[in-house]
């Protein structure tokens, strides 16, 4: 049944695109790497852009598991491409070095997630030992002309090396670093089915160390700060890293979470199933098939009560939610990426 006018979607600016489950890091808090098997096609991707075009995307976020693993990547990318839609890549960047050229005509921004700032830290938090053939990566994306970024997911295997992140982005020639803090309360989000591996999350005695930390970063990193290679103002990663840990220890509230994303974007799996953000799964029936398009999933009768659900500050998801996003509905230039959209020469 669909839904009543006022809760319907008829925009929808970004979407994010899970192209494989499968992935080729082994994360201590991601699961996709023990269970993931389904992957995007071509074809469905084909059916999927007259639905994309009459609800008005601009940029579509290509995610997983890793998307490079896809063996068809390359040309849905050219195709989303080829409609006028922007892209943006969030990677592991395992498969970076390899592909960097096609990777950097193909997207408009690249998102590599970086966990650890060596070698020994890398290997104990994504499972495998990269961390050099992630950095060739970056920096061969970074010397075919293409805007990158990294993204840090800060837990108690990697907070101690705070600073050290920007100074390793700034060596990379990175456009920007990004960080946020370990998610430890979604069952839903990278494929969890095992629950999490303890000790993701830092104690109540490393508190006074990360403060300590952040207080460094501010004073010593000003000028990252203020031409933002480092993504966060100083007051942002107090609330969204600090105050969210100090409230895991039970020493404090979470930070307040401004959050409107279903209102703008939808995440799709790679089985089909759409979900009204990352954090939050999509109603069994909120499925993309031969009979019901991409529109009629979002303004379904579940997927429109589920958004009305988020709206009212009702799903517990978001009140711990560690990568909320916010844009103004009502500015069609609203900028829905990290960074300035650049497209290489």
């Amino acid at each position: 049944m669909p839904c009543h006018p006022q809760s319907s979607l008829r925009r929808l600016p970004l979407v994010t695109l899970l192209l494989s489950e499968r992935c080729n890091s082994r994360c201590i808090s991601c699961d996709y790497w023990r269970h993931g098997r389904a992957e995007v096609d071509l074809k469905s991707v084909r059916r999927l852009l007259p639905s994309l075009e009459r609800l008005g995307t601009r940029m579509v976020l290509i995610s997983g598991g890793e998307p490079l693993l896809n063996p068809e990547w390359e040309e849905i990318a050219a195709l989303l491409g080829e409609r006028g839609l922007k892209l943006w890549l969030l990677t592991s960047g395992l498969s970076l070095a390899k592909h960097a050229r096609q990777v950097s005509t193909l997207f408009d921004v690249i998102t590599v997630s970086l966990d650890g700032a060596d070698r020994p830290t890398y290997a104990a938090i994504r499972g495998v030992d990269a961390f050099d053939v992630v950095c060739r990566g970056i920096r061969a994306a970074v010397e075919a002309g293409a805007p990158v970024t990294v993204r840090v997911t800060l837990q108690r295997g990697n907070f101690r090396q705070l600073p050290r992140f920007v100074d390793l982005g700034r060596a990379l020639g990175v456009a920007q670093v990004s960080f946020l803090a370990v998610d430890v309360a979604n069952t839903h989000a990278f494929s969890r089915r095992e629950g999490l591996v303890p000790g993701l999350a830092l104690l109540p005695e490393d508190l006074p160390e990360l403060e300590r930390l952040l207080a460094g970063l501010e004073r010593d990193q000003a000028e990252a700060f203020r031409t933002q290679l480092i993504a966060e103002s100083a007051d942002k990663l107090r609330r969204s890293i600090l105050q969210y840990f100090t409230a895991l220890c039970g020493l404090g509230p979470y930070p307040p979470v401004r959050c409107n994303a279903p209102e703008f974007s939808a995440v799709l799996d790679a089985r089909g199933g759409v979900s009204p953000c990352f954090f939050i799964a999509g109603p069994a029936q909120a499925r993309i098939t031969d009979a019901q398009a991409l529109g009629e999933v979002l303004n379904g009768e579940e997927m429109a009560a589920l958004r009305q659900s988020i709206r009212r500050a009702e799903r517990a998801e978001c009140s711990r939610c560690v990568c909320s996003m916010w844009r103004d509905l009502h500015d069609p230039a609203a900028e829905l990426t990290p960074l300035p959209v650049k497209r290489s020469a």
